[in-house]
């Protein structure tokens, strides 16, 4: 199969571009002057000579707080604005097959248990509803032109040198200034990369929305005993009654590090079904506390 990448120099766009150009053949697109086609997205219309079997489109803007409004408006930029530009660049020769990679952020919850893809679009962050329009922009494009479109929700992403939460857990852990909360009961959803990679080829010709996951679901407690046993480190543990009322200080205050939001985020469970995605794909993928995901995250 002839294969774009976007996004490709990225954390899962490597992924994707090294698994895939084991057995096809890929072109990449990005800022990264070594790619096929070098652009930023944001700004530019790409222009190709070749049609594509599947293009996936894992360019994108993530992993980070705006502070004002011009940060705000980067995410519409590159995540609605780039993926526009893109579908224009794709006007002439539609490949058959385009994956969307996308995001649970979309459906707005802080809490919630195996959450299926029908559930309500009700993300508010500029990272969500940016994807929001993303995903309304690749549909379209897929009602008006001979290709089909598959949009893949991702939870968090576990692989070599992740960035996000998981790397910070890690590195936290490893200097011995991690602390849990509370019982550390709250389960997440997690997904390899590189399973995610696996699964590409087996989407030319199918049409969808699927959440992936490992299909486990850890604890935070899982995740931090497993980690803190690696670098032979003890888990030290802060009540959830005596970090309310120091959350309520960051209420007042935005400068200060926790408030009642992001302690509620911490102790609340948020996981997402991938039965959909079992079922019509047969994903299979690896339970991430079954293998050594920390030499697979770039652990020493």
């Amino acid at each position: 199969m002839k294969i774009l990448v976007t996004g490709n120099s990225g954390f899962l766009g490597r992924y994707l571009q090294q698994e895939l150009q084991r057995s096809h053949s890929v072109d990449t697109l990005s800022r990264n002057s070594s790619s096929t086609f070098s652009l930023d997205l944001s700004n530019k219309i790409p222009e190709f000579s070749t049609s594509y079997d599947i293009v996936i489109h894992a360019a994108g803007k993530a992993h980070s707080v705006p502070k004002d409004a011009e940060e705000e408006q980067a995410f519409f930029q590159t995540n609605e604005q780039g993926t526009k530009n893109l579908l224009q660049g794709l006007e002439k020769a539609p490949p058959q097959t385009l994956v969307l990679i996308s995001t649970v952020a979309v459906y707005g919850r802080e809490e919630g248990n195996l959450l299926k893809e029908d559930t309500p679009l009700e993300g508010t962050t500029p990272y969500a509803v940016s994807k929001i329009a993303a995903e309304n922009a690749v549909l379209d494009f897929g009602r008006t032109h001979p290709t089909g479109v598959v949009i893949l929700r991702l939870p968090l992403v576990v692989g070599f040198s992740a960035p996000g939460n998981l790397g910070a857990m890690i590195r936290a852990i490893r200097a011995g200034y991690y602390f849990r909360i509370g019982k550390g009961y709250a389960q997440r959803s997690m997904v390899y990369a590189q399973d995610i990679a696996q699964l590409i080829p087996r989407l030319l010709g199918r049409v969808g929305i699927y959440n992936l996951t490992d299909g486990y679901h850890p604890t935070y407690a899982e995740l931090e005993n497993k980690i803190a046993a690696y670098y032979k480190k003890s888990i030290r543990s802060v009540p959830l009654n005596l970090l309310k009322p120091i959350a309520r200080i960051g209420d007042i205050l935005s400068f200060f590090p926790l408030n009642t939001y992001r302690l509620q985020k911490i102790i609340a469970t948020l996981t997402f079904s991938d039965q959909k995605a079992r079922k019509e794909l047969g994903w299979n993928p690896t339970p991430i506390l079954n293998s050594d995901f920390l030499q697979k995250n770039g652990a020493p």
